[in-house]
């Protein structure tokens, strides 16, 4: 802030008209109703300190070894995703709508570069645009609101001025945590969500936090990038299993990286918008339950993340999460059908599929139509796993979406809710129950299924699923080399490896 300004700030907040008190209300009262808390007693201000006071020293080698895996993930994830239509048309969009700006790069794209903030949002939009990005809890998909951000805001820096490896996983960790400890402000956020979709929620305050903090912002700028995030955040669940969904992550990262840019600018906003101030909606606004608590950081003490206690769940195929669990389920009865013998399970075996799942509507999908609805179908992926013992990427294709041998086992399916089934991705289970048409009844159940936080992807099945997503765009050589650039991230001196890795 200028000094003029600043001057005219102080001189005004000692003017009783400029405050709103009408004339001759006396000292006392005009003091009791200007009372408020100082910054430094603020949950906002202990964010901004937190995201600008973290260092290098407080990442354990769990939280190091968790979040690298996380990266590589997302990377692989969003290069696969890079083939898709939705990816397609918001790549096309941008390019077409936008001044050219050759800055950062675009996932799987040589010699393709947008502006860093249409970078963020193309990258962001292909992490997400097969539903086969990380989910953490609370429920949320924490790494693609953060990592395309900061990959387009290091492709902006100076080359004497890149961040190193280490810099980059500080900065990741930072929008992890900022998110993590958001949605524990709300006991609903544990929840499968009705309302608000969690990434676009807490997402950009996420990329925002991770932004400031590369960026090297003070506090207070801290602060205010989160504010500004707040502004920019939300989407409806509505836009679940369309091809607008793959937006809120999107939007995400590079409304999240435009709230720290801006705030790097001077840009202010509300000092109290994580707190819970009666009569005024800041960040509660998203959350029927909120409880805010300030994040500290000792200065000369260690921190505890979130992700050292709470583990990430990794998709091994491309659906929502809760899908996972009536998959397992669903193949385990495939196996007890055919036995030993591998193959398929005909539609004329089946009588009656009964699955007992979490009561969620958007999830609850008798007949999708589409590739995004399938993905959203308890329905549709139970009996995809019942016939092929599995489900995969191709799964999702035009040709498997619309086989009739699905169309007649998804006819013969009816779904029930128990009450000891509640939505949340920490407690649920999936169940599917089949009557054969001579009458027998096989029966599966998933309680944790293989890449739950309880029972995480060895480094072996993840590296898999990174080098078949990633050679989807990728010769052999750069997939390789991004896995072991991730590896060793934290020993770069700069991060242009990685991103020359990406192209």
């Amino acid at each position: 802030m200028h000094l003029p300004l600043l001057a005219f700030c102080h001189s005004s907040l000692n003017n009783p008209a400029f405050l709103g008190f009408p004339p001759g209300l006396p000292a006392s009262a005009q003091h009791a109703a200007a009372e408020r808390p100082a910054p430094e007693e603020t949950v906002t201000a202990s964010f901004g300190r937190f995201i600008s006071g973290l260092k290098a020293r407080h990442l354990t080698p769990t939280v190091l070894r968790r979040s690298k895996r996380m990266m590589l993930d997302s990377l692989g994830v969003g290069l696969l995703g890079s083939t898709t239509d939705v990816f397609q048309l918001a790549l096309r969009h941008c390019q077409e709508m936008y001044a050219p700006d050759d800055i950062s790069s675009v996932y799987g794209r040589s010699g393709t570069k947008l502006s860093p903030t249409l970078a963020a949002f193309v990258n962001g939009v292909a992490v997400h645009s097969m539903d086969f990005d990380d989910t953490w809890h609370p429920a949320t998909h924490p790494s693609g609101a953060v990592l395309p951000a900061l990959l387009a805001v290091s492709d902006m820096m100076p080359q004497n001025r890149k961040p190193s490896g280490l810099d980059l996983l500080l900065a990741f960790n930072v929008g992890i945590e900022v998110q993590g400890r958001l949605m524990r402000f709300s006991n609903g956020a544990s929840n499968i969500p009705k309302k608000f979709h969690p990434p676009s929620v807490v997402g950009p305050m996420g990329g925002a936090a991770a932004c400031a903090h590369l960026l090297s912002l003070d506090p207070s700028q801290c602060s205010h990038a989160l504010a500004i995030a707040a502004s920019l955040a939300g989407a409806p669940m509505a836009n679940a299993a369309t091809q607008s969904k793959p937006l809120h992550i999107g939007n995400a990262s590079r409304l999240g990286m435009e709230a720290a840019l801006l705030a790097s600018r001077g840009l202010e906003a509300s000092p109290l918008i994580l707190d819970s101030v009666p009569g005024v909606a800041g960040f509660n606004a998203f959350y029927e339950d909120y409880m805010p608590l300030p994040l500290y950081l000792a200065p000369d003490e260690g921190h505890s993340f979130l992700i050292e206690d709470q583990d990430i769940a990794f998709k091994r195929f491309p659906a929502h999460l809760g899908m996972h669990w009536v998959v397992d389920a669903a193949a385990s009865v495939h196996k007890l059908i055919v036995g030993v013998d591998s193959g398929t399970v005909s539609a004329s075996q089946v009588k009656d599929i009964l699955l007992r799942v979490p009561r969620s509507k958007y999830i609850n999908r008798p007949f999708p139509e589409c590739e995004h609805q399938a993905r959203h179908s308890f329905q549709f992926n139970a009996c995809s796993a019942l016939l092929d013992g599995e489900v995969t990427v191709q799964s999702f294709t035009p040709g498997a979406i619309t086989r009739p041998e699905l169309a007649a086992l998804l006819s013969l399916v009816r779904v029930e809710h128990p009450e000891d089934n509640p939505a949340n991705f920490d407690l649920m289970y999936g169940e599917v129950q089949v009557t054969l048409d001579g009458g027998d009844v096989l029966r599966g159940r998933c309680d944790t299924f293989y890449g739950h936080w309880r029972n995480p992807l060895t480094n072996e099945s993840l590296r898999k699923k990174f080098r078949s997503n990633a050679g989807a765009v990728l010769p052999r050589e750069k997939v390789e080399g991004l896995v072991e650039t991730v590896e060793a991230l934290d020993e770069l001196p700069d991060c242009t490896p990685l991103l020359l890795k990406l192209q």
